[in-house]
């Protein structure tokens, strides 16, 4: 269970430039701040993954995200937080997940899974390579998880068209999404 001083660690960390393991609503994650060049560096060499492929950024409440348009807000609103991770316009990855021990958190966290790359999804710590909690300055331990990744959802021409794509299946299955999606494209 996530403590108030888990909590306040965390930001702590992931303010000052640090790199944390901690649990969302799905996977375990990790992650850092995504302005700080050296902790973006470390997130990728710890999971060794390619410094081109993309991270999704996390927010811990809804009012933290990016604007967006009114169509894509609505979206944005009926889908998060939640296990689903959307695209916006210029291939940004956002994230809110449902965590409520962290909706405190102010700051925004670059992250990915906490496994190597291509490994397989950490749904409890122990499934976190000891390589990368080794690597870290702060593991949170919030017991098993789901262990379903996010839905991956495209909602780059979401306020233009209505148009979006699923672009990788996870927790939230697609029936929901088209029921939340297409709310807006009915009479």
């Amino acid at each position: 269970m996530i403590t108030d001083a888990d909590v306040a660690a965390f930001e702590e960390c992931i303010s000052g430039g640090g790199v944390a393991v901690f649990p969302t609503d799905t996977l375990y994650g990790v992650g850092c701040r995504p302005d700080s060049e050296d902790a973006v560096a470390r997130v990728y060499a710890l999971k060794g993954r390619a410094p081109g492929k993309p991270a999704a950024v996390m927010c811990f409440s809804l009012d933290a995200l990016p604007e967006t348009g009114p169509r894509t807000r609505a979206a944005l609103e009926a889908l998060l937080p939640g296990p689903v991770l959307v695209v916006l316009p210029g291939g940004v990855g956002v994230r809110v997940p449902d965590l409520p021990a962290m909706a405190r958190v102010r700051v925004p966290v670059l992250q990915t899974s906490a496994n190597l790359s291509g490994g397989p999804d950490p749904r409890r710590l122990a499934d976190v390579p000891a390589s990368i909690r080794d690597g870290v300055d702060l593991v949170l331990d919030g017991g098993e998880l789901p262990g379903v990744p996010s839905t991956v959802v495209d909602l780059g021409r979401y306020e233009e068209t209505g148009e979006w794509e699923v672009l990788r299946a996870g927790a939230v299955p697609v029936e929901r999404l088209a029921t939340e999606l297409n709310r807006d494209m009915r009479g």
